[in-house]
């Protein structure tokens, strides 16, 4: 079940790069719409492996993207649900396993149907849009885009985590918004990334980033951690407000989101104490 779950998470993340990747309006939509369903997978064999009792973590294996040619990477996602079929075997939930099987007959089906396209999220250009950008807020603004793009990865993994082994409906409801949120946020950042030609694919986070041994202390550090972001965004309007008022409205906008981030988190803790006080 191991090997399920971390091929359906190489999947989704693959199909969501070929998504922030894809100049093509159709091509992005339809393989955007499939990275959301296959992480649905991701989170169904997750919860069939908590009710059985099944060990598990969100290992997984480096992921190749770069392409010179959409059908190059289109082939390798349907070469990935090939070996995930076979695999399917292993659950003895059958309503799942039937759900998941049709859904990849009519996903094989889309992305054989996909027009080719010229890829260019990988030539290192390091130009955003029509933007006439200095050395230094181009330097910021890749830096941010890496290091956030990360963060907003393993904050999707982290909170599906806790909520995966949460049964309190408050946090539960936190968790989600904070899902929903990292994923605008990580599909916002890494459209950039494919835009300036520098996109790649998150590294691997640690099991003990999401095996939360204190929920008090994984909160306080959250805001923190929340508070630095916050921080960062308004270093990078600063940065490109002269040259590009609209990017710096982009990121004020991100450091206005993060704000809310707070004052959930903030909920959450308060949330936690009173219950285990």
């Amino acid at each position: 079940m191991q090997e399920t779950l971390s091929k359906t998470h190489e999947l989704w993340l693959i199909t969501l790069m070929g998504s922030f990747m894809s100049n093509h309006i159709e091509n992005k939509r339809v393989l955007n719409d499939f990275s959301d369903i296959i992480f649905r997978y991701f989170t169904w064999i997750e919860n069939y492996c908590i009710k059985n009792s099944i060990e598990y973590d969100y290992n997984r294996e480096a992921i190749p993207i770069k392409v010179e040619r959409l059908s190059i990477l289109l082939q390798n996602i349907i070469s990935r649900i090939n070996q995930i079929e076979l695999l399917l075997n292993l659950i003895d939930d059958k309503a799942l396993v039937q759900r998941i099987e049709s859904d990849f007959e009519y996903i094989k089906y889309k992305l054989n149907d996909l027009e080719d396209e010229t890829i260019t999220a990988f030539n290192a250009q390091r130009k955003y849009k029509d933007y006439n950008l200095s050395k230094e807020a181009t330097d910021a603004l890749t830096l941010f885009l890496f290091e956030e793009s990360y963060k907003e990865y393993e904050l999707i993994l982290v909170y599906n985590y806790l909520k995966a082994h949460s049964s309190d409906a408050f946090m539960i409801r936190i968790f989600q918004i904070m899902i929903d949120e990292s994923f605008f946020h990580l599909k916002s950042f890494g459209e950039m990334m494919a835009q300036m030609g520098i996109l790649g694919v998150p590294r691997v986070i640690h099991k003990s980033l999401y095996t939360i041994k204190s929920m008090q202390e994984f909160l306080e550090d959250g805001i923190e951690e929340e508070i630095a972001a916050k921080e960062q965004c308004v270093e990078l309007s600063n940065a490109v407000a002269k040259e590009s008022p609209e990017l710096a409205k982009f990121f004020d906008f991100i450091n206005n989101q993060e704000s809310y981030h707070i004052e959930l988190m903030k909920e959450a803790l308060e949330h936690f104490k009173e219950k285990n006080s």
